[in-house]
Protein backbone atom coordinates (compact mmCIF):
# COMPACT_ATOMS: atom_id res chain seq x y z
CA UNK A 1 0.00 0.00 0.00
CA UNK A 2 1.46 3.10 -0.70
CA UNK A 3 2.01 5.86 1.72
CA UNK A 4 0.82 9.27 2.17
CA UNK A 5 4.27 11.18 0.86
CA UNK A 6 3.58 9.38 -2.43
CA UNK A 7 -0.04 10.55 -2.55
CA UNK A 8 1.34 13.94 -1.97
CA UNK A 9 3.67 13.41 -4.58
CA UNK A 10 1.44 12.62 -7.24
CA UNK A 11 -1.00 15.00 -6.26
CA UNK A 12 1.60 18.04 -6.49
CA UNK A 13 2.97 17.18 -9.82
CA UNK A 14 -0.59 16.78 -11.28
CA UNK A 15 -1.19 20.16 -9.46
CA UNK A 16 1.45 21.76 -11.62
CA UNK A 17 -0.78 21.36 -14.17
CA UNK A 18 -4.08 23.15 -13.00
CA UNK A 19 -2.85 25.84 -10.89
CA UNK A 20 -4.03 28.95 -12.02
CA UNK A 21 -5.83 27.86 -15.86
CA UNK A 22 -8.97 28.88 -14.90
CA UNK A 23 -11.48 30.19 -11.91
CA UNK A 24 -12.75 26.85 -11.66
CA UNK A 25 -9.59 24.83 -11.16
CA UNK A 26 -6.95 27.10 -9.57
CA UNK A 27 -6.57 24.54 -6.68
CA UNK A 28 -8.01 21.43 -7.99
CA UNK A 29 -4.61 19.63 -8.50
CA UNK A 30 -5.95 16.44 -9.44
CA UNK A 31 -7.16 14.39 -12.41
CA UNK A 32 -8.57 11.01 -13.06
CA UNK A 33 -7.58 8.16 -15.14
CA UNK A 34 -8.84 7.74 -18.72
CA UNK A 35 -11.22 5.07 -17.52
CA UNK A 36 -13.87 7.52 -16.06
CA UNK A 37 -17.14 5.59 -15.35
CA UNK A 38 -20.25 7.02 -16.90
CA UNK A 39 -21.61 9.95 -15.57
CA UNK A 40 -24.38 12.63 -16.44
CA UNK A 41 -24.59 16.23 -16.23
CA UNK A 42 -27.51 17.26 -16.99
CA UNK A 43 -26.77 21.18 -16.30
CA UNK A 44 -24.43 21.59 -20.24
CA UNK A 45 -27.10 19.65 -22.82
CA UNK A 46 -25.13 17.40 -25.12
CA UNK A 47 -22.27 16.43 -22.96
CA UNK A 48 -21.95 13.68 -20.55
CA UNK A 49 -23.98 10.58 -22.08
CA UNK A 50 -27.09 11.84 -21.39
CA UNK A 51 -28.83 9.19 -23.68
CA UNK A 52 -27.98 5.99 -24.88
CA UNK A 53 -26.76 7.15 -28.30
CA UNK A 54 -23.83 9.48 -26.70
CA UNK A 55 -20.60 7.74 -25.67
CA UNK A 56 -19.80 7.49 -22.41
CA UNK A 57 -17.84 9.98 -20.30
CA UNK A 58 -13.74 9.59 -20.64
CA UNK A 59 -14.58 6.85 -23.37
CA UNK A 60 -12.15 7.58 -27.30
CA UNK A 61 -15.07 8.64 -28.88
CA UNK A 62 -16.36 11.18 -26.37
CA UNK A 63 -12.42 12.87 -26.11
CA UNK A 64 -12.73 12.94 -29.62
CA UNK A 65 -16.33 14.80 -29.52
CA UNK A 66 -14.61 17.23 -27.61
CA UNK A 67 -11.96 18.27 -29.71
CA UNK A 68 -14.02 17.92 -33.03
CA UNK A 69 -15.94 20.57 -31.38
CA UNK A 70 -13.14 23.14 -31.02
CA UNK A 71 -12.63 26.00 -33.16
CA UNK A 72 -9.36 24.62 -33.97
CA UNK A 73 -9.71 26.24 -37.24
CA UNK A 74 -9.89 29.76 -35.42
CA UNK A 75 -6.59 28.85 -33.74
CA UNK A 76 -3.11 29.69 -34.93
CA UNK A 77 -1.29 26.78 -35.94
CA UNK A 78 1.10 26.60 -33.27
CA UNK A 79 -2.09 26.41 -31.11
CA UNK A 80 -3.44 23.80 -32.84
CA UNK A 81 -0.35 21.72 -33.05
CA UNK A 82 -0.38 22.20 -29.19
CA UNK A 83 -3.41 21.30 -28.23
CA UNK A 84 -4.21 18.58 -30.61
CA UNK A 85 -0.60 16.81 -29.03
CA UNK A 86 -1.98 16.69 -25.61
CA UNK A 87 -5.27 15.94 -25.82
CA UNK A 88 -5.53 12.73 -28.91
CA UNK A 89 -2.89 10.95 -26.56
CA UNK A 90 -3.64 11.90 -22.92
CA UNK A 91 -2.32 10.10 -19.41
CA UNK A 92 -4.77 11.15 -17.83
CA UNK A 93 -8.46 12.81 -18.64
CA UNK A 94 -11.55 13.98 -16.37
CA UNK A 95 -14.84 16.30 -17.13
CA UNK A 96 -15.61 17.52 -13.60
CA UNK A 97 -19.07 17.30 -12.70
CA UNK A 98 -21.03 20.30 -13.84
CA UNK A 99 -21.59 23.38 -11.61
CA UNK A 100 -24.66 25.95 -11.46
CA UNK A 101 -24.03 29.31 -9.66
CA UNK A 102 -26.19 32.70 -8.98
CA UNK A 103 -23.64 34.43 -10.78
CA UNK A 104 -23.46 38.01 -13.06
CA UNK A 105 -21.98 36.67 -17.16
CA UNK A 106 -19.40 39.75 -16.93
CA UNK A 107 -17.68 38.94 -13.18
CA UNK A 108 -18.02 35.27 -14.32
CA UNK A 109 -15.73 35.98 -17.46
CA UNK A 110 -13.29 38.26 -15.95
CA UNK A 111 -12.84 35.77 -13.37
CA UNK A 112 -11.97 33.02 -15.63
CA UNK A 113 -9.73 34.95 -17.94
CA UNK A 114 -8.07 36.79 -14.95
CA UNK A 115 -7.30 33.81 -12.69
CA UNK A 116 -4.50 36.18 -11.08
CA UNK A 117 -7.64 38.30 -9.27
CA UNK A 118 -8.85 35.22 -7.70
CA UNK A 119 -5.64 34.50 -6.62
CA UNK A 120 -4.78 37.59 -4.78
CA UNK A 121 -8.43 37.39 -3.47
CA UNK A 122 -7.51 34.01 -1.74
CA UNK A 123 -4.05 36.00 -0.87
CA UNK A 124 -5.61 38.86 0.84
CA UNK A 125 -7.49 36.37 2.94
CA UNK A 126 -4.42 34.36 4.00
CA UNK A 127 -5.55 31.14 2.67
CA UNK A 128 -3.09 30.46 -0.09
CA UNK A 129 0.49 30.54 -0.66
CA UNK A 130 0.24 30.77 -4.02
CA UNK A 131 2.39 33.06 -6.11
CA UNK A 132 1.62 34.32 -9.64
CA UNK A 133 2.35 36.28 -12.38
CA UNK A 134 1.03 38.11 -15.33
CA UNK A 135 3.64 37.39 -18.47
CA UNK A 136 1.43 38.15 -21.23
CA UNK A 137 -2.23 39.42 -21.56
CA UNK A 138 -3.31 35.86 -21.28
CA UNK A 139 -0.49 34.19 -19.76
CA UNK A 140 -0.07 33.88 -16.22
CA UNK A 141 2.81 32.08 -14.44
CA UNK A 142 1.85 30.41 -11.06
CA UNK A 143 4.48 28.81 -8.10
CA UNK A 144 3.01 27.11 -5.23
CA UNK A 145 6.89 27.59 -3.21
CA UNK A 146 7.70 24.19 -2.75
CA UNK A 147 8.67 23.28 -6.45
CA UNK A 148 5.51 22.97 -8.44
CA UNK A 149 5.39 25.68 -11.19
CA UNK A 150 3.31 26.34 -14.01
CA UNK A 151 2.36 28.17 -17.10
CA UNK A 152 -1.05 29.02 -17.99
CA UNK A 153 -2.22 30.01 -21.38
CA UNK A 154 -5.83 30.97 -22.54
CA UNK A 155 -5.54 30.17 -26.27
CA UNK A 156 -9.28 31.20 -27.05
CA UNK A 157 -12.25 32.54 -25.23
CA UNK A 158 -15.35 33.36 -26.37
CA UNK A 159 -18.92 33.65 -23.78
CA UNK A 160 -19.39 30.00 -24.07
CA UNK A 161 -15.71 28.48 -24.50
CA UNK A 162 -12.70 29.20 -23.13
CA UNK A 163 -9.59 26.86 -24.15
CA UNK A 164 -6.44 26.55 -21.72
CA UNK A 165 -2.87 25.02 -22.60
CA UNK A 166 -0.97 24.48 -19.21
CA UNK A 167 2.86 23.56 -19.31
CA UNK A 168 3.81 22.23 -15.32
CA UNK A 169 6.77 20.64 -13.65
CA UNK A 170 7.27 19.69 -9.80
CA UNK A 171 11.46 20.19 -8.36
CA UNK A 172 11.05 19.38 -4.64
CA UNK A 173 11.91 17.25 -1.88
CA UNK A 174 9.44 14.15 -3.20
CA UNK A 175 12.00 13.27 -6.12
CA UNK A 176 15.28 13.42 -7.60
CA UNK A 177 14.56 14.67 -10.67
CA UNK A 178 11.92 17.30 -12.22
CA UNK A 179 8.67 15.81 -13.05
CA UNK A 180 7.19 17.91 -16.21
CA UNK A 181 3.76 17.62 -17.37
CA UNK A 182 1.01 19.55 -20.09
CA UNK A 183 -2.48 19.81 -20.26
CA UNK A 184 -5.70 21.04 -22.08
CA UNK A 185 -8.52 22.20 -20.35
CA UNK A 186 -11.81 23.19 -22.10
CA UNK A 187 -14.45 24.66 -20.05
CA UNK A 188 -17.73 25.05 -21.33
CA UNK A 189 -20.41 27.44 -19.83
CA UNK A 190 -24.02 28.56 -20.23
CA UNK A 191 -26.37 31.57 -19.25
CA UNK A 192 -29.78 31.00 -17.90
CA UNK A 193 -31.72 34.37 -17.14
CA UNK A 194 -34.31 33.73 -14.02
CA UNK A 195 -37.59 35.77 -13.58
CA UNK A 196 -35.90 37.84 -10.31
CA UNK A 197 -33.20 38.80 -12.55
CA UNK A 198 -30.76 36.84 -11.82
CA UNK A 199 -28.15 34.63 -13.93
CA UNK A 200 -27.39 31.41 -13.39
CA UNK A 201 -24.22 30.16 -15.13
CA UNK A 202 -23.43 25.98 -15.72
CA UNK A 203 -20.38 24.93 -16.45
CA UNK A 204 -18.27 21.76 -17.34
CA UNK A 205 -14.66 21.48 -17.35
CA UNK A 206 -12.80 18.72 -19.77
CA UNK A 207 -9.50 17.72 -18.51
CA UNK A 208 -6.45 16.34 -20.73
CA UNK A 209 -3.03 16.01 -19.39
CA UNK A 210 -0.14 14.23 -19.95
CA UNK A 211 2.83 13.13 -17.83
CA UNK A 212 6.21 12.68 -19.14
CA UNK A 213 7.03 9.95 -16.01
CA UNK A 214 6.24 6.63 -16.67
CA UNK A 215 6.22 6.42 -12.75
CA UNK A 216 4.17 9.26 -12.30
CA UNK A 217 1.80 8.57 -14.38
CA UNK A 218 1.58 4.48 -13.28
CA UNK A 219 0.56 6.41 -9.55
CA UNK A 220 -1.95 8.76 -10.84
CA UNK A 221 -3.68 6.01 -12.44
CA UNK A 222 -3.40 3.91 -9.05
CA UNK A 223 -4.81 6.52 -7.07
CA UNK A 224 -7.02 8.15 -9.55
CA UNK A 225 -10.12 7.33 -6.99
CA UNK A 226 -8.23 9.09 -4.41
CA UNK A 227 -7.29 12.53 -6.52
CA UNK A 228 -10.53 12.29 -8.71
CA UNK A 229 -12.59 13.31 -5.64
CA UNK A 230 -10.78 15.76 -4.27
CA UNK A 231 -11.08 17.47 -7.81
CA UNK A 232 -14.51 17.21 -7.60
CA UNK A 233 -14.40 18.73 -4.28
CA UNK A 234 -12.58 21.95 -5.14
CA UNK A 235 -14.46 22.37 -8.63
CA UNK A 236 -17.36 22.84 -6.58
CA UNK A 237 -15.73 25.37 -3.89
CA UNK A 238 -14.08 27.46 -6.04
CA UNK A 239 -17.30 27.40 -8.43
CA UNK A 240 -19.44 28.88 -4.92
CA UNK A 241 -16.55 31.18 -4.27
CA UNK A 242 -17.30 33.05 -7.77
CA UNK A 243 -20.71 33.26 -6.91
CA UNK A 244 -20.01 34.70 -3.71
CA UNK A 245 -17.64 37.14 -5.37
CA UNK A 246 -20.45 38.04 -8.04
CA UNK A 247 -22.95 38.28 -4.79
CA UNK A 248 -20.75 40.33 -2.66
CA UNK A 249 -20.12 43.02 -6.07
CA UNK A 250 -23.58 42.86 -6.30
CA UNK A 251 -25.08 43.61 -2.51
CA UNK A 252 -22.06 45.66 -1.33
CA UNK A 253 -19.75 47.44 -4.22
CA UNK A 254 -18.31 49.82 -1.74
CA UNK A 255 -16.14 46.92 0.43
CA UNK A 256 -15.68 44.70 -2.83
CA UNK A 257 -14.36 47.83 -4.50
CA UNK A 258 -11.84 49.01 -1.61
CA UNK A 259 -10.85 45.18 -2.00
CA UNK A 260 -9.91 45.26 -5.30
CA UNK A 261 -7.78 48.01 -4.63
CA UNK A 262 -6.00 46.45 -2.53
CA UNK A 263 -5.22 42.81 -4.70
CA UNK A 264 -2.05 41.66 -4.03
CA UNK A 265 -0.49 39.84 -7.05
CA UNK A 266 -2.34 41.97 -9.20
CA UNK A 267 -0.94 44.35 -11.97
CA UNK A 268 -2.75 47.99 -11.55
CA UNK A 269 -4.78 47.45 -15.19
CA UNK A 270 -5.91 44.23 -13.75
CA UNK A 271 -7.26 45.68 -10.57
CA UNK A 272 -8.75 48.56 -12.28
CA UNK A 273 -10.84 46.51 -14.66
CA UNK A 274 -12.20 44.49 -11.61
CA UNK A 275 -13.06 47.60 -10.34
CA UNK A 276 -14.89 48.37 -13.40
CA UNK A 277 -16.61 44.91 -13.47
CA UNK A 278 -17.40 45.39 -9.96
CA UNK A 279 -19.16 48.44 -10.49
CA UNK A 280 -21.07 46.76 -13.90
CA UNK A 281 -22.13 44.28 -11.65
CA UNK A 282 -23.54 46.64 -8.72
CA UNK A 283 -25.42 48.48 -11.66
CA UNK A 284 -26.95 45.85 -13.08
CA UNK A 285 -28.10 44.03 -9.69
CA UNK A 286 -29.69 47.31 -8.90
CA UNK A 287 -31.96 47.44 -12.00
CA UNK A 288 -32.39 43.95 -11.91
CA UNK A 289 -33.79 44.22 -7.95
CA UNK A 290 -36.04 47.18 -9.25
CA UNK A 291 -37.46 45.50 -12.08
CA UNK A 292 -38.48 42.35 -10.22
CA UNK A 293 -39.80 44.60 -7.25
CA UNK A 294 -41.65 46.40 -9.67
CA UNK A 295 -43.35 42.87 -11.62
CA UNK A 296 -44.02 41.74 -7.98
CA UNK A 297 -46.38 45.26 -7.34
CA UNK A 298 -47.42 44.41 -10.78
CA UNK A 299 -48.21 41.25 -10.20
CA UNK A 300 -49.85 41.28 -6.63
CA UNK A 301 -52.27 44.68 -8.10
CA UNK A 302 -52.96 41.59 -10.66
CA UNK A 303 -54.11 39.44 -8.41
CA UNK A 304 -56.44 42.49 -6.14
CA UNK A 305 -57.73 42.85 -9.62
CA UNK A 306 -58.85 39.56 -10.04
CA UNK A 307 -59.99 38.68 -6.53
CA UNK A 308 -62.50 41.79 -6.92
CA UNK A 309 -64.09 40.03 -10.31
CA UNK A 310 -64.39 37.01 -8.81
CA UNK A 311 -65.80 38.28 -5.70
CA UNK A 312 -67.78 40.41 -8.46
CA UNK A 313 -68.77 37.14 -10.42
CA UNK A 314 -69.81 34.89 -6.99
CA UNK A 315 -72.09 37.70 -6.04
CA UNK A 316 -73.67 37.81 -9.17
CA UNK A 317 -74.57 33.92 -9.47
CA UNK A 318 -75.35 33.72 -5.87
CA UNK A 319 -72.44 32.04 -4.52
CA UNK A 320 -69.60 33.39 -2.29
CA UNK A 321 -66.78 30.95 -0.30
Amino acid sequence: MMDDSCTRFTKRTVWALVAGCSIWLILAGDLHAQNTPARRFPSVPGWGGNSDSEPRVGSVAHRRAILDSLPLDRLTPAARTQILQIAENPTLFRQLPSQAISCDQDMFLFLTRNPDVLVGLWDLMGITNVQSRRVGPYQIEASDGVGTVCKVDLVYGDTKQHIFVIDGSYDGKMTPTPIRGKGVFVLRSTYAQGSDGQTTVSGTLDCFVQLESLGVDLIARTLSPIIGRSADSNFMQTAHFIAQVSQSSSHNPSAMLDIADRLPQVEPPVRKAFAETIVTVARRGQSGAHSHSARQAAAGQSGSETREMARSRSANDGYNR
